[in-house]
């Protein structure tokens, strides 16, 4: 069984669609985990979610990420610069019935979930289980917590990543370690590891293998939609990555 694992796509619609029109030459894709921030700093937030909502395998988990959280509760105070503030105040402006419908009473409102795949026990965290939507989970911290899971799941950093940590634990047949995979997809939308193509991940829950996707996307037509009600930062970094 292999999972589509997307995050922080950023209603970058030309990227989810080259992500989607990539995945078509993988055999077994039976399901999809989405990560959050699927609205804003894009200009086609209602555009992704109706493509999301036409996905055509199950969605074992949809989390909001903080961008959801923000646009929804109307607060703004944590994003960090003020044209993060007025884009996310834009996007909230432009949301149709129809995409708010599917952010409160589809996606999962809050930042975290735990499901099963399989006999796997999987958490599903936007940011980090310190801070669901603002923190992020990185290799080098303690990450007490995680212990008890299977995979880790998470988003928010934009920057991709794969390791595994080893706990312990009572289990003389695997010498009393405890195996936990994390896994951060990368951004489709807007990535941030200067590298401006779409990112994503497959993970094939039998071999545990990941495989990290990059795929070319038309740049320029995504950036055509921008106008001044947006700061042209979020347009021009969709060309470097960053």
């Amino acid at each position: 069984m292999k999972v589509l694992i997307m995050s922080d796509i950023h209603g970058n619609r030309a990227a989810l669609q080259a992500v989607l029109d990539n995945t078509k030459k993988e055999t077994n894709i039976q399901a999809c985990i989405l990560l959050g921030d699927m609205i804003d700093y894009g200009m086609h937030s209602n555009e992704v979610i109706n493509m999301v909502k036409g996905l055509p395998y199950p969605i074992l988990c949809n989390i909001w990420g903080n961008h959801e959280n923000a646009i929804s509760t109307n607060r703004y105070a944590r994003f960090s610069s003020d044209r993060g503030r007025e884009c996310a105040k834009y996007t909230r402006s432009v949301l149709t019935e129809d995409s708010w419908n599917y952010i409160l009473k589809t996606m999962t409102c809050r930042g975290s979930a735990e499901f099963t795949c399989g006999s796997k026990r999987c958490l599903a965290v936007h940011g980090s289980l310190e801070d669901q939507y603002w923190n992020s989970i990185k290799p080098d911290q303690e990450l007490s917590g995680y212990q008890n899971y299977d995979y880790v799941f998470s988003g928010h950093s934009h920057l991709p990543h794969l390791f595994e940590k080893y706990y312990q634990t009572e289990d003389r047949r695997r010498r009393n370690k405890r195996k936990v995979i994390f896994i951060n997809p990368g951004s489709v939308g807007q990535p941030r590891n200067l590298n401006p193509m779409a990112q994503y991940a497959i993970l094939d829950m039998e071999t545990e293998r990941v495989a990290f996707e990059k795929v070319k996307y038309n740049i320029e037509e995504e950036q055509r939609a921008y106008h001044r009600q947006v700061d042209d930062f979020y347009r021009e970094r969709l060309e470097v990555g960053v």
